[in-house]
């Protein structure tokens, strides 16, 4: 079973690792785009006004265009401890025990525009840039992944049923035929349901939690089903590739 998370725009700081070391990263057929991406970024952060245009930033994002600009020299942590925020908080790999965390890292793969996609061990710094984001000179991050991304998926999960739990953006950037979805509604007193946007995450985040926890290894989306409801989650089958967590 491969679960693939989405990133966060928060990102933890430091780190006790050894600079970025883009051989040592999962998927290595990636390492030429992400060689050519992690370039681009480090050359724009050296114009502030351009940098905050092309990533979405205010003013008040220094801090994020000097992690940017230290891109090959910071310290780096594993990717699971790199990204913080809702869905990591319901994650919470941190309360895991030393088996839970082997399972994590045999499980999860967590979706980036910068690196593609890596592995939870992977040793990555802080970075910032969106599947969104349009960096100059370059066509869009879903036509820069689209030829490389799809097919080190498909080699990484193997025969392995592979969970997508990446919003809409990071899907784009290489789409897994095959894999289950899953979308978050909450259902309101007249039964009608619509979808949930702040709670989305934190229902991710525990859906990916149960995943990894699971002593099963589901082969079908009844499986991934039966796995979340005895985590407490209310799972409905909307199709056999698209799975509900009602709220």
């Amino acid at each position: 079973m491969l679960v693939l998370l989405p990133p966060s725009e928060t990102k933890s700081d430091g780190g006790t690792g050894a600079p970025l070391d883009l051989d040592a990263l999962a998927m290595p057929q990636l390492t030429a785009v992400r060689d050519k991406l992690v370039t681009e970024v480090i050359a724009l952060s050296a114009d502030p006004d351009a940098a905050r245009s092309a990533l979405g930033l205010g003013k008040g994002a220094d801090a994020e265009l000097a992690r940017n600009a230290a891109l090959r020299i910071s310290p780096t942590r594993p990717a699971l401890e790199r990204y913080t925020g809702v869905l990591y908080d319901a994650l919470d790999a941190k309360s895991f025990t030393k088996a839970q965390r082997a399972k994590a890292d045999a499980r999860l793969a967590i979706g980036s525009a910068l690196f593609g996609a890596v592995r939870a061990t992977d040793p990555i710094p802080a970075y910032r840039l969106s599947g969104g984001s349009k960096l100059p000179g370059l066509p869009t991050l879903s036509a820069v992944w689209r030829d490389d991304l799809p097919a080190a998926l498909r080699a990484e999960a193997a025969d392995d049923l592979v969970i997508d739990l990446r919003s809409g953006v990071y899907q784009q950037l290489g789409r897994v035929p095959g894999a289950i979805t899953a979308n978050v509604l909450t259902e309101h007193p007249d039964g009608s349901r619509t979808v949930v946007s702040h709670f989305n995450k934190h229902h991710k985040g525990l859906l990916a939690r149960a995943l990894v926890l699971t002593r099963a290894e589901p082969g079908d989306i009844r499986a991934v089903a039966r796995v979340a409801g005895k985590a407490g989650l209310r799972a409905e089958i909307a199709s056999p590739t698209e799975l509900l967590i009602i709220t």
